[in-house]
Formats: C-alpha cells, sequence, structure tokens
C-alpha cells in the first residue's frame, strides 16, 4: 500500500514477556490468541519464564511446550527436585536443562526467524545481561535462575541468575531491538495478594510408595549432616495444611514483592503501549502444574484488551 508515492509498511511489533514464575504460562495463552487474531510480534524478549516461552515461540515449538505443560502433576514437580544446595540452588536444573534441549537442540539465537533476547543478571556485579546470541537453550537456563531455588548458569563466563532481579518486565529491550509498538504481559500483576496456598485436596503421588519414602529416594544425593536440614526447606507441593507456611511460601512471595518494585521503577521510564495483567494471584513460583488455568486466563486477556490492540495495530 503507498501514499502519496511513499510506501506504507507495518509499524514493528515486540512483545516483552514478563518473569513470574509458574504464573509465567500465562504467555503461552497471550502468544496464542494473538496469533489466532493475526496479531504476531517481529520482535520477542522474555525474562525468566518470558525466556522459557519467547524461547519456544521463536524457534517454533510453543505447542509441543504446551503439550509438555499441561501433563505436569505435583509428582512431576517433586522429581523434578534434582536436589544440590552446594550448586547455589535447592534445585540444580540439569532435568529443566535437558527438557529445554529436547525443545530446540542446538538452537543458536542468531539463527532464530525473529530477533529474541533472554534477560538475566550478573550475579557478580549485579548488572543486568542481555543474551541474544549462542544456545538458546543455555540463554534460558540463566534466565530463569531464580535466587534460592534454581542453580546460577554459568554462560560466556558469568554467573548468572534471574532477570527478574534487573528488568521482570523488558520492554526496553524490544526498544532496543526495534519495536515501535511494544505489548507487555505481567504475570504477577495480581501477585501480592497470594500469601500461601488454599485449601485443595491432595493429589494422588503413587498407589504404593509412601510421601516418605518418595522424599528419602528424592534426597539420596545430600549429605546425611545436612539432609534433615533440606528437607526442611522442601516445599510439600501435596499439602492441604492452610496453617503452615513454607520456605518456598516465603520464598515466592519475597520474589514477588521484589519484582514487583523493580517492574514499577523501570515501567515507569518507559512504559509500553499496552499492557496485558492476567488476575493469577492464587498462584505460586513454583505451581507449574496449574498451566491450563494460567494459559487460559491469557487467551482471555487478549480477548478483553482485542479492542485497544486492533486499535493500535493497524
Amino acid at each position: 500500500m503507498s501514499l502519496g508515492g511513499q510506501e506504507l509498511t507495518k509499524p514493528r511489533l515486540g512483545i516483552a514477556l514478563g518473569s513470574g514464575g509458574a504464573r509465567g504460562w500465562v504467555h503461552v495463552g497471550v502468544l496464542q490468541a494473538l496469533k489466532q487474531q493475526g496479531i504476531e510480534p517481529d520482535v520477542v524478549c522474555g525474562c525468566s519464564m518470558g525466556a522459557l516461552v519467547g524461547g519456544a515461540y521463536v524457534s517454533g515449538e510453543l505447542d509441543s511446550l504446551e503439550a509438555w505443560a499441561l501433563t505436569i502433576t505435583r509428582m512431576d514437580m517433586l522429581r523434578y527436585l534434582d536436589v544440590n544446595i552446594f550448586n547455589g540452588g535447592v534445585i540444580d536444573g540439569k532435568s529443566i536443562m535437558s527438557m529445554l534441549q529436547n525443545f530446540k537442540e542446538d538452537a543458536l539465537i542468531e539463527s532464530l526467524e525473529k530477533p529474541f533476547i533472554a534477560v538475566a543478571s550478573d550475579l557478580l556485579t549485579g548488572r543486568e545481561i542481555w543474551l541474544q546470541e549462542g544456545s538458546l537453550s543455555e540463554a534460558v537456563r540463566a534466565s530463569i535462575s531464580i535466587p534460592g531455588i534454581f542453580s546460577p548458569q554459568k554462560t560466556g563466563g558469568k554467573w548468572l541468575l534471574d532477570g527478574g532481579l534487573t528488568n521482570p518486565v523488558p520492554v526496553s529491550a524490544c526498544r532496543a531491538l526495534g519495536a515501535e509498538i511494544i505489548i507487555a504481559v505481567n504475570p504477577t500483576a495480581d501477585a501480592l495478594g497470594f500469601r500461601y496456598r488454599s485449601h485443595e485436596s491432595p493429589e494422588e503421588i503413587s498407589p504404593n510408595e509412601p510421601r516418605s519414602a518418595l522424599l528419602d529416594r528424592l534426597f539420596d544425593t545430600v549429605p546425611d549432616s545436612i539432609k534433615s536440614g533440606v528437607k526442611a526447606m522442601t516445599p510439600d507441593f501435596l499439602s492441604s495444611d492452610i496453617d503452615r507456611i513454607g520456605y518456598f511460601d516465603v520464598l515466592s512471595s519475597s520474589i514477588d514483592i521484589m519484582t514487583d518494585q523493580i517492574m514499577r521503577s523501570r515501567l515507569a521510564g518507559e512504559p509500553p503501549h499496552i499492557m496485558l495483567q492476567p488476575k493469577l494471584g492464587q498462584f505460586s513460583t513454583l505451581d507449574f502444574h496449574r498451566a491450563e488455568e494460567a494459559i487460559t486466563e491469557g487467551r482471555n486477556i487478549v480477548q478483553d484488551a482485542l479492542p485497544a490492540l486492533q486499535k493500535l495495530i493497524k
């Protein structure tokens, strides 16, 4: 299309996918709903779970990621606890890394069809790090290194932590890649109303194996001298006791408070054109087994914002 001899082109669209632990499954629904409406970002930047989902999206593996996410149970989350506190986190992350590599083995960020940045934080300097070349799976693994939960990832000679420590909703990264219109998704918009898990029915973990035996097997690699302490810190995904608040509940809420303050400060100076804010307050950082709820909410918030989106993206 041209006007007065000048060619008209659509503005370059970017999407900033924020951090939020399990709430980040919302990004899957958002991206799917946008695509159904013919809206596809030209630039994708993600932080933490936003990097995981964004990485799957730019590598053409979003549907595979969704299919995997929908199969996760609380029992699976216990299996992913490859505990190694000497590596700087309660979860070493080897099983997560293996899963990431299955989506797009040996993919290089610079070879992807869309520009992509995974945001991480330098453990030693506190600086924000933009990972936009090299191994996609390593970049995502670095970006999801939630302090106190996942061990740091050594990439490019630096020990890297979760990008939520420095830029929870990476609007600035989208602008740096040339995005003229930016949609941002903040999974933690409603998070501070959450304190600890409300009552829910326990999920069957195994018909034959008692929970104590399961945990003993999971902690076989932990030295005997500290095994009891590590067990005490482990989240009880199967508990329905609402009179107790655990290590991961405290850590999850603390991270929510911190990232909310950082996000408000960052976005005050670099606001997106549209902010999508799901209502996922009853999710904790590690409720990965509730992917279906978050994905559905992602589709819903796109539908609610559709008039504004269509008006903005002409």
